[in-house]
């Protein structure tokens, strides 16, 4: 059993490196995007409203496996061809930015509407109340779900294998595949995936301590 982790070792360091690659900027762009359309969500004007809403309700109710095939085998029909890795992100990236659109409208909308009204009261614009009021108290009620939602994209990376990209669920098949021994590399790679996605929760569940201060 020593014998075969310690040859699958460099093909697992590289799918490893792979999957981290993947859920990186599916996280990164996740963000930037999903916080900008979840702005867009709350304070918008009604037909950008309308598409986000729209857009998080229709990806979030399609299973993440379905939407990585869609963007791989179905864009090619309408002339729009992207190699594995670009689909496999690009299909997570969907999926992840309509989680985080209501991560930061829920955030947004816990916040007690006085505030704001006070912000307004006092005679601060529109981009000051969401500077210096909305978006410090809505960072702290977003921050413990998405980090806790980063464990998703983790898990949901092992799917990408699927298309051929090499991450580290594809390696372990190739290294079964050369050693005909799929138990100790099973566990080694759901080992791998929990120590990850422990350390992600345990971050998260830190986060919530931290800001429990704030719940109403």
């Amino acid at each position: 059993m020593i014998g075969q982790i310690l040859y699958a070792l460099p093909f697992l360091w590289h799918g490893f490196l792979i999957t981290l690659a993947v859920s990186g900027l599916v996280v990164v762009i996740s963000l930037v995007v999903g916080v900008a359309l979840g702005v867009g969500l709350v304070y918008g004007p009604l037909p950008l409203r309308l598409a986000v809403r729209i857009f998080s309700d229709t990806i979030r109710g399609i299973p993440i496996l379905v939407l990585i095939f869609f963007v791989y085998y179905g864009l090619p029909a309408i002339g729009l061809q992207l190699d594995a890795f670009a689909a496999a992100v690009l299909a997570l990236t969907l999926f992840k930015v309509a989680q985080v659109v209501e991560y930061v409208r829920g955030a947004i909308a816990s916040i007690p509407a006085g505030q704001a009204e006070a912000a307004k009261a006092i005679g601060l614009t529109f981009a000051a109340r969401l500077r210096y009021v909305i978006f410090p108290q809505a960072t702290r009620r977003f921050l413990p779900p998405f980090v806790n939602g980063v464990t998703d994209a983790v898990k949901g990376s092992a799917l990408v294998s699927l298309l051929g990209v090499t991450d580290l669920m594809h390696a372990i098949n190739q290294v079964i595949g050369r050693t005909y021994d799929a138990l100790p590399l099973y566990l080694l790679g759901a080992v791998i995936y929990f120590l990850v996605n422990y350390a992600l929760s345990s971050l998260s569940r830190r986060l919530e301590r931290r800001y429990a201060f704030i719940r109403e």
